[in-house]
């Protein structure tokens, strides 16, 4: 791998749990230490496909996941599974930002690149407290929703900053508090601990599709505010669930307004059940 592109394709294609961390280590170690060049030449990025995944999971709709609680065994595993998922599909969600759109400032690449590297670590972390219960990652049935926004994406970066990391990922911000204290009164301290670290990295992961969300709306001369708005009406009708994080969306690059958005489109979707 002598160029970035080349290396996230690679990332993005491997298809084993253990080939795609040990690629997206490499990759962002050796991006780090500046030995992927950012060629303005670089071939245009072939059209959005499914990246490589295992054999398992089962991809089902989500519809036909079952619920289950914490408190047994089997619940707790499964639980973790579809965190573990949320995070192997974040791993390429990143990757595809950084091959898919180009001709972008360096600073985007570098922050994909983390956020990659981060999301593989979270990755190893709950595939491994996975396997302390019995388990393994694909040993439960999962649904394929974040990597079909990407799909619905593929041809604008503004609208991908706008409804992957701001919308989907950022649902985590919401949820996870909530986990953890639930987690904890049942006497798990091992998988809270695990989720207050990517509840801590996710801010800055979604801070980062903040940042460069206004930077396209700048690029484009859009409004942030009225074009998230559109946005969510475009391609987030039925996905938003409150109620919603304040503290931690606002320190993730939201603001008052957009909150709002969000907040009023989660209703509208709700009265419309």
């Amino acid at each position: 791998m002598t160029d970035l592109f080349t290396a996230a394709r690679t990332c993005l294609e491997a298809s084993t749990p253990e080939e795609k961390l040990a690629r997206t280590f490499e990759a962002a170690e050796a991006f780090a230490c500046g030995e992927l060049a950012i060629p303005a030449d670089a071939p245009a990025p072939e059209p959005i496909r499914m990246p490589g995944r295992p054999a398992r999971p089962k991809l089902v709709h989500p519809r036909e996941l079952p619920r289950r609680g914490f408190g047994t065994k089997e619940g707790l595993a499964a639980f973790i599974h579809a965190v573990a998922h949320i995070e192997f599909n974040a791993i390429d969600l990143a990757w595809d930002a950084a091959y898919r759109f180009r001709d972008l400032p360096a600073d985007f690449y570098g922050d994909w690149v983390r956020v990659a590297h981060d999301e593989a670590r979270h990755f190893a972390m709950l595939r491994e407290r996975l396997q302390q219960l019995g388990h393994d990652y694909g040993d439960f049935d999962a649904h394929n929703g974040l990597w079909e926004m990407a799909e619905k994406t593929a041809h604008d970066g503004l609208a991908r900053m706008a409804l992957v990391p701001r919308v989907l990922e950022a649902r985590g911000l919401d949820v996870t508090p909530g986990m953890i204290v639930k987690l904890r009164s049942l006497g798990d301290a091992a998988t809270a601990d695990i989720l207050e670290v990517i509840l801590r990295e996710e801010v800055a992961h979604v801070a980062a599709g903040s940042r460069w969300y206004r930077w396209y709306c700048e690029r484009a001369g859009v409004e942030p505010r009225a074009g998230f708005r559109e946005l969510l009406r475009e391609y987030a009708s039925g996905v938003l669930h409150g109620p919603f994080n304040i503290e931690a969306r606002l320190a993730a690059g939201f603001d008052a307004d957009e909150l709002g958005s969000l907040q009023a489109e989660a209703a509208a979707s709700l009265t419309a059940r």
